[in-house]
């Protein structure tokens, strides 16, 4: 296989992808959009995380929100656990790892907030962690993964009023490139819902 042979094998993949994943996911892109346009109303706020590529999701989402997407608008209240790092090495480093974001929810966390948590495989232990500690706090979790879900999804974390946006893929680069698109879509419906 040629190189442009090779470039063209990705983008015909991740067409297919977002193909498969818009007719799985649409409806509950929908709902997930829909749950955090309640929650903003209600004065509540979104904490995103994840780790690597998907803690650059959860740090686009958040920017999106605070800054603008593609209108000029106020702002809206999103914070990245990801970005700070003087909180996540001392706590990885006084504590685990997996308790960099559930330290933070634990504090920052309240009823009615979301937490959006991207995981490509599902098996992250901190996510795993961050949902419990959310669940603790009585937020409602959206979360973003692919493959199978990992252990998110065999553990049974994930509550009645919780979302699950699963891309169907093995490829974490689909999932990736499909985790982007999601994000966009969410704060584009988001957008659409408070200001038309």
């Amino acid at each position: 296989m040629s190189l442009k042979e090779r470039i063209y094998q990705h983008f015909t993949d991740s067409i297919q992808t977002k193909h498969d994943a818009v007719e799985l996911l649409a409806p509950h892109i929908e709902t997930a959009a829909q749950t955090i346009v309640q929650s903003l109303l209600n004065s509540n706020k979104v904490l995103s995380c994840g780790n690597g590529g998907s803690a650059g999701d959860a740090q686009h989402f958040s920017s999106e929100m605070l800054n603008r997407f593609e209108r000029e608008r106020p702002s809206l209240p999103a914070i990245a656990l990801s970005t700070d790092t003087s909180t996540i090495t001392s706590i990885a480093n006084d504590y685990s790892y997996n308790e960099i974001f559930s330290k933070q929810i634990r504090a920052l966390g309240q009823s009615g907030d979301i937490l959006l948590a991207y995981t490509t495989s599902g098996n992250s232990g901190n996510i795993i962690d961050a949902i419990k500690a959310a669940h603790d706090r009585d937020m409602t979790v959206i979360t973003v993964t692919g493959k199978d879900g990992g252990q998110l999804s065999s553990l049974s974390l994930l509550s009645d009023q919780d979302i699950e946006l699963r891309v169907p893929s093995n490829s974490t680069a689909r999932i990736q490139e499909t985790h982007l698109l999601i994000t966009h879509c969410l704060c584009d419906l988001i957008d659409y819902q408070l200001f038309g």
